[in-house]
């Protein structure tokens, strides 16, 4: 009789479909198994990302470790992190702040070496930021991405 009902049951609990909340994202999904050696690797260059931008102002150094991460691990645990940085490095190249010149920022599209523009790298925070706010909007640096995007649409102070 145990048998019997412990096999009805284990028949029931495959055959009901899971049950997903339909909606916003609010971060990574808790059930989203992660590579320890991948996430170390990603967690390694955040770190040195945020070296480069905090203290050492390096945007565009910043700028390629973070497109490292989301390139390479896109579930990160802390990717949110990594697109605010990655939104604020673009927007701060294209004002030409920080230490290192925009011009150092080369990307390579059909095999070709280019530089952006000041409004291509405008755009790329932009695409960085909406992301962020779009995927996480209840997560923690929503507030502060949706911040720098309301600067970007403000008009410029003369």
């Amino acid at each position: 009789m145990k048998l019997k009902l412990l096999l009805l049951l284990a028949l029931l609990l495959v055959s009901v479909p899971s049950i997903q909340a339909q909606g916003v994202r609010t971060g990574p999904d808790p059930a989203t198994v992660r590579d320890p050696d991948l996430e170390r690797d990603s967690q390694h260059n955040l770190e040195v990302a945020r070296n480069y931008f905090k203290l050492k102002k390096a945007y565009v150094a910043a700028l390629k470790r973070c497109e490292e991460i989301i390139a390479g691990n896109p579930n990160f645990a802390k990717i949110e992190e990594v697109l605010l940085m990655a939104g604020q490095s673009s927007i701060w190249l294209s004002q030409s702040k920080g230490k290192q010149a925009p011009h150092l920022y080369i990307s390579f599209e059909g095999g070709e070496k280019r530089t952006l523009t000041s409004e291509q790298f405008r755009e790329m925070g932009r695409v960085y930021l909406n992301k962020l706010v779009t995927d996480y909007p209840n997560g923690a640096f929503a507030k502060q991405a949706q911040e720098e995007l309301r600067a970007l649409e403000a008009p410029a102070k003369q």
